[in-house]
């Protein structure tokens, strides 16, 4: 496919990310921030400008590229158009319609599109084969829902169904509702490309995050129908609700995550050397284990204790079974298959760091050695964008005199 462009009004992370996987594809991505408050100063936390993001974490070159902000944000382009005067809308109609742009996105609240002038109406009118997407909380008949991570998990129930059961609701470890909702993002602007091939059309996509997050409770949902009382659809720690034993172990070392599949795998799990006495005639199927399950998790777990994670990982892989140590993320990306398939940037100072590797591989990466150039500054190419649309230097200087750019 050719390098398309992407324009994305964009902060945070959902978006950010589902503009990452673009940047992947070797596509131009250009993020939008607002431009400064009246005011406004680089040295005061209250008043700083652009994405919230940009701020949080550890120093990471320089005072609006902290850590949190990089992994979603490297190979981008950045420039601040202020959206809330006429000027600022009619220069981002000209970045539509002269780079041109084939994608535009945001996730700003449905309610603040058509005043900010980044509606589809108004957008398509400017280029008909636009390509829009909007991210938002609950999409656009929720317009005033904001769309943070942990409240969507709440809200999607992803919180009930993580944790100990005995203990309190606990969010996942990683932002699954914002990185759910961005491939979502990036899955249907494909879709749309593929069908303005066909038609030479554009097209608007709206994504919900909350309804993203629920198409995930597909093991979950229809439970409720089928026979389940609400209360058994609910956190179970590391166990798998149906199949047992899938759980994680004690090992003289650590931890390790075994998960029994079906009969067969019982089967072969008895057989090993010191797993004999978990056999009986009640546990041959899934079904009578479920009537055992405490006490199988409390023998396997006397068993395992005394081995190390390495040779017990050994052991009952080379049977065929479906096991892993528990990794923390510095183990994690060591582990070969990761490792071979990270990304890398550099920082101003020319520090290396790692990032995590694409879903899917990509041509384009490979074709670049994997590495992406750094996280933007805020507005760091406001000006070379503007100068490719024809904007000459005195008009640039006025824009930002006035307020309309930074």
């Amino acid at each position: 496919m050719d390098r398309l462009t992407v324009l994305s009004l964009e902060q945070a992370l959902s978006l950010s990310y589902a503009t990452q996987r673009f940047v992947h594809l070797g596509w131009r991505v250009i993020r939008i921030e607002a431009t400064p408050s009246v005011g406004a100063r680089m040295d005061s936390r209250t008043t700083l400008p652009g994405d919230p993001n940009r701020y949080v974490g550890k120093a990471a070159g320089s005072v609006d590229r902290r850590a949190y902000f990089i992994g979603p944000n490297v190979g981008k382009e950045a420039i601040a158009l202020n959206l809330k005067e006429p000027e600022g809308r009619d220069l981002l109609k000209r970045l539509i319609e002269k780079l041109p742009v084939d994608i535009f996105a945001c996730n700003t609240l449905p309610r603040r599109y058509e005043e900010l002038g980044i509606d589809y109406e108004t957008l398509s009118a400017v280029r008909p084969s636009l390509v829009w997407a909007g991210l938002s909380a609950m999409g656009p008949e929720y317009p005033d829902a904001p769309g943070y991570d942990p409240a969507l998990q709440a809200l999607a129930g992803y919180m009930d169904l993580t944790g100990d059961p005995n203990g309190p609701p606990t969010l996942c470890g990683v932002p699954f509702v914002d990185l759910k909702a961005g491939d979502e993002v990036f899955a249907n602007v494909c879709l749309a490309l593929a069908e303005r091939e066909r038609t030479g059309k554009g097209s608007r996509i709206d994504v919900s995050m909350l309804q993203a997050a629920a198409s995930w409770l597909v093991t979950t949902i229809p439970l409720l129908d089928l026979g389940y009382e609400p209360a058994e659809v609910r956190r179970s720690g590391s166990e798998h609700r149906e199949f047992v034993p899938v759980n994680v172990y004690p090992t003289a070392d650590g931890y390790a995550y075994l998960a029994i599949g079906n009969d067969v795998q019982w089967s072969r799990l008895t057989s090993v050397d010191g797993f004999g006495g978990l056999a009986s005639t009640a546990r041959v199927t899934n079904e009578g284990r479920r009537q055992e399950r405490e006490s199988i998790h409390r023998e396997i777990g006397a068993i395992t204790r005394r081995v190390k994670t390495q040779m017990l990982v050994d052991l009952l892989s080379s049977k065929g079974l479906v096991i892993a140590p528990i990794h923390t993320v510095p183990q994690a990306i060591e582990y070969p298959a990761i490792r071979d398939t990270l990304l890398e940037t550099k920082t101003p100072t020319g520090a290396k760091v790692r990032l995590p590797p694409p879903s899917v591989e990509c041509e384009h990466l490979a074709a670049h050695g994997r590495r992406l150039a750094y996280a933007p500054a805020y507005a760091e190419h406001t000006d070379t964008v503007l100068q490719e649309i024809g904007t000459k230097p005195d008009e640039i200087t006025r824009l930002r005199n006035c307020g309309t750019i930074a």
